[in-house]
Protein backbone atom coordinates (compact mmCIF):
# COMPACT_ATOMS: atom_id res chain seq x y z
CA UNK A 1 0.00 0.00 0.00
CA UNK A 2 1.13 3.80 -0.72
CA UNK A 3 2.20 5.47 1.75
CA UNK A 4 -0.03 8.41 2.71
CA UNK A 5 1.91 11.56 1.89
CA UNK A 6 0.06 14.20 4.08
CA UNK A 7 0.36 11.93 7.21
CA UNK A 8 2.64 13.30 9.66
CA UNK A 9 2.05 11.58 13.01
CA UNK A 10 4.06 14.84 14.59
CA UNK A 11 1.83 17.27 13.33
CA UNK A 12 -1.94 17.87 12.79
CA UNK A 13 -3.96 20.26 10.96
CA UNK A 14 -6.77 22.08 13.07
CA UNK A 15 -8.72 25.04 13.36
CA UNK A 16 -6.86 28.25 14.55
CA UNK A 17 -7.59 31.90 15.37
CA UNK A 18 -6.68 32.72 12.03
CA UNK A 19 -8.57 29.86 9.88
CA UNK A 20 -6.30 26.62 9.80
CA UNK A 21 -3.49 26.33 11.23
CA UNK A 22 -0.68 23.35 12.47
CA UNK A 23 -0.33 22.15 15.99
CA UNK A 24 2.40 19.71 17.48
CA UNK A 25 1.41 15.80 18.26
CA UNK A 26 4.26 15.65 20.52
CA UNK A 27 6.40 17.88 22.57
CA UNK A 28 9.61 19.14 20.75
CA UNK A 29 13.13 20.30 21.93
CA UNK A 30 14.72 23.90 20.89
CA UNK A 31 16.22 23.26 18.22
CA UNK A 32 14.69 19.86 16.59
CA UNK A 33 13.00 20.21 13.15
CA UNK A 34 9.14 19.89 13.25
CA UNK A 35 8.91 19.84 9.28
CA UNK A 36 9.83 20.11 6.18
CA UNK A 37 8.54 22.99 3.99
CA UNK A 38 8.28 21.00 0.29
CA UNK A 39 7.32 21.98 -3.22
CA UNK A 40 8.87 22.28 -6.32
CA UNK A 41 11.47 24.53 -6.87
CA UNK A 42 10.54 26.99 -9.75
CA UNK A 43 12.45 30.12 -11.50
CA UNK A 44 12.10 33.56 -9.63
CA UNK A 45 10.92 34.64 -12.78
CA UNK A 46 7.86 31.80 -12.64
CA UNK A 47 7.43 32.87 -8.90
CA UNK A 48 6.98 36.40 -9.87
CA UNK A 49 4.40 35.30 -12.49
CA UNK A 50 3.10 32.80 -10.01
CA UNK A 51 2.85 35.76 -7.33
CA UNK A 52 1.25 32.88 -4.95
CA UNK A 53 1.38 32.78 -0.88
CA UNK A 54 3.43 29.58 -0.37
CA UNK A 55 6.82 30.77 -1.90
CA UNK A 56 9.54 30.68 0.06
CA UNK A 57 12.91 32.50 -1.68
CA UNK A 58 15.78 29.78 -2.32
CA UNK A 59 18.45 32.90 -3.15
CA UNK A 60 19.08 34.39 -5.90
CA UNK A 61 17.62 31.94 -8.72
CA UNK A 62 15.05 29.86 -7.33
CA UNK A 63 12.01 29.51 -5.63
CA UNK A 64 10.16 26.91 -3.57
CA UNK A 65 6.64 26.80 -4.18
CA UNK A 66 4.82 25.28 -1.84
CA UNK A 67 1.44 25.28 -2.89
CA UNK A 68 1.01 21.65 -3.57
CA UNK A 69 -1.49 20.08 -0.95
CA UNK A 70 1.47 17.34 0.04
CA UNK A 71 3.25 20.61 1.89
CA UNK A 72 1.22 20.34 5.15
CA UNK A 73 3.67 22.76 6.48
CA UNK A 74 2.06 25.08 4.84
CA UNK A 75 -0.69 25.45 7.03
CA UNK A 76 1.77 27.15 9.70
CA UNK A 77 0.65 30.63 10.20
CA UNK A 78 2.62 33.80 10.69
CA UNK A 79 3.56 35.18 14.22
CA UNK A 80 5.14 38.41 14.92
CA UNK A 81 6.25 36.56 18.45
CA UNK A 82 6.78 32.75 16.67
CA UNK A 83 7.70 29.73 18.35
CA UNK A 84 9.62 28.29 15.01
CA UNK A 85 12.02 29.60 12.60
CA UNK A 86 12.81 28.84 9.14
CA UNK A 87 15.87 27.79 7.82
CA UNK A 88 17.18 27.02 4.36
CA UNK A 89 19.54 23.97 3.60
CA UNK A 90 20.32 24.54 0.08
CA UNK A 91 17.20 23.81 -1.81
CA UNK A 92 15.35 22.40 1.44
CA UNK A 93 13.57 24.86 3.46
CA UNK A 94 13.03 23.27 7.61
CA UNK A 95 10.91 24.34 10.07
CA UNK A 96 13.01 24.28 13.35
CA UNK A 97 11.87 25.00 17.05
CA UNK A 98 13.04 28.11 18.69
CA UNK A 99 12.31 26.60 22.34
CA UNK A 100 10.38 24.07 23.69
CA UNK A 101 7.02 22.91 21.99
CA UNK A 102 4.16 21.09 23.98
CA UNK A 103 1.92 19.07 22.27
CA UNK A 104 -1.30 20.88 21.18
CA UNK A 105 0.94 24.31 20.49
CA UNK A 106 0.07 25.48 17.74
CA UNK A 107 3.35 25.84 15.16
CA UNK A 108 3.86 29.20 14.29
CA UNK A 109 6.87 31.09 12.17
CA UNK A 110 7.19 35.13 11.05
CA UNK A 111 7.05 35.66 7.37
CA UNK A 112 9.28 38.33 7.65
CA UNK A 113 8.69 42.20 6.20
CA UNK A 114 7.81 41.85 2.61
CA UNK A 115 5.19 39.01 2.95
CA UNK A 116 3.83 40.94 6.17
CA UNK A 117 4.02 44.31 4.55
CA UNK A 118 2.05 43.31 1.44
CA UNK A 119 -0.48 40.65 2.84
CA UNK A 120 -0.67 40.36 6.22
CA UNK A 121 -0.51 44.28 7.54
CA UNK A 122 -3.32 45.73 5.02
CA UNK A 123 -5.71 43.43 6.88
CA UNK A 124 -4.31 43.66 10.18
CA UNK A 125 -2.25 40.96 11.81
CA UNK A 126 -4.65 38.41 13.49
CA UNK A 127 -1.56 36.46 15.38
CA UNK A 128 -1.85 36.02 19.22
CA UNK A 129 0.37 37.95 20.19
CA UNK A 130 -1.50 41.50 18.42
CA UNK A 131 -4.41 40.38 18.97
CA UNK A 132 -3.41 40.48 22.73
CA UNK A 133 -1.92 43.73 21.92
CA UNK A 134 -5.15 44.96 19.97
CA UNK A 135 -3.23 45.21 16.81
CA UNK A 136 -0.51 44.96 14.48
Amino acid sequence: MAKNKNFHPDVKIKKSSSGLGLYCMRDFSRGEKVIEYVGKIISNKEADRKAGRYLFDLGNRYTLDGSTRQNIARYINHSCRSNCDAYRDGYTIYIEAKRKLKSGEEITFNYGREYFDEYINPRGCKCDYCRKRGGS
